[in-house]
């Protein structure tokens, strides 16, 4: 038997208290491990965090941070976005990938902006959802880190490692939220977010996590499906955790 066989066998009788308890004590540990986990999107109003979390899809933050400054000095708020020539934007945004989609997109959100809310950026889930190009991870984005409503983002980071930890074995975004939601105080949910998504960037990778040097290994049903050498796994650790950082 492997060792990821052993870990998923050890936690595949966990009782819903226990996988609560687990799942928060994991919470705990990421606390403590990305003590400075936040939103990783440069932002100074809750528009420009809108805008780039739109410009976040398929692309990193790294790459949207590198583009906002100048979009936004070029285009300060949905007022100005909205009535921007589309070519400009196209340039201004290329290098995020899929960037005619995107200028289309956030040219229209920005008209949504102005013509339903006087430019402004609503502070409720419905509300957002509604808008061109933002779903509920984007919303949750907006609204945990903008407004303070705490709120789960699930994206790719999220989904994966929320079904490593036996949260959830959802893949559907909406479901896997509800599964990660009914675990933890409501209050905890972004704070909650930030902390997975720093630990899957940096430890617990897509094609092949760092398992020998991950905090978790004692609690994580997927422990074995990556790297077990503790100083091979060590080379794997991404952004302020590598090596040579």
């Amino acid at each position: 038997m492997t060792v990821a066989e052993k870990s998923a066998r050890r936690f595949a009788k966990e009782t819903p208290l226990g996988k609560t308890r687990r799942a928060r004590k994991i919470n705990r540990i990421l606390a403590e491990v990305y003590p400075n986990a936040k939103c990783e999107l440069d932002f100074e109003t809750p528009f420009q965090l809108l805008i780039a979390t739109v410009l976040s899809a398929q692309t990193t933050d790294i790459r949207v941070n590198a583009v906002t400054p100048g979009l936004f000095a070029a285009f300060p708020d949905a007022h100005a976005l909205a009535v921007a020539n589309l070519g400009e934007v196209e340039e201004l945004i290329r290098s995020t990938g899929f960037y005619r989609a995107k200028a289309r997109n956030i040219v229209k959100l920005a008209n949504d902006l102005v013509d339903d809310y006087d430019g402004e950026v609503p502070r409720t889930m419905e509300e957002l959802v509604k808008l061109a190009g933002v779903g509920r991870k984007t919303a949750n984005v907006v609204l945990g880190n903008a407004f303070d409503t705490p709120g789960i983002t699930v994206d790719t980071h999220m989904g994966r490692l929320a079904r490593r930890f036996g949260w959830t074995t959802e893949t559907d975004p909406v479901k896997a939220e509800e599964d990660i939601a009914a675990l933890f105080p409501t209050k905890e949910l972004t704070l909650l977010s930030h902390r997975v998504i720093f630990h899957g960037r940096r430890i617990c990778h897509s094609r092949k996590p760092a398992c020998g040097a991950c905090p978790l290994m004692a609690l994580c049903p997927s422990f074995g499906i990556g790297e077990l050498d503790p100083a091979k796994a060590e080379t794997m650790l991404k952004y302020e955790m590598a090596p040579l950082a």
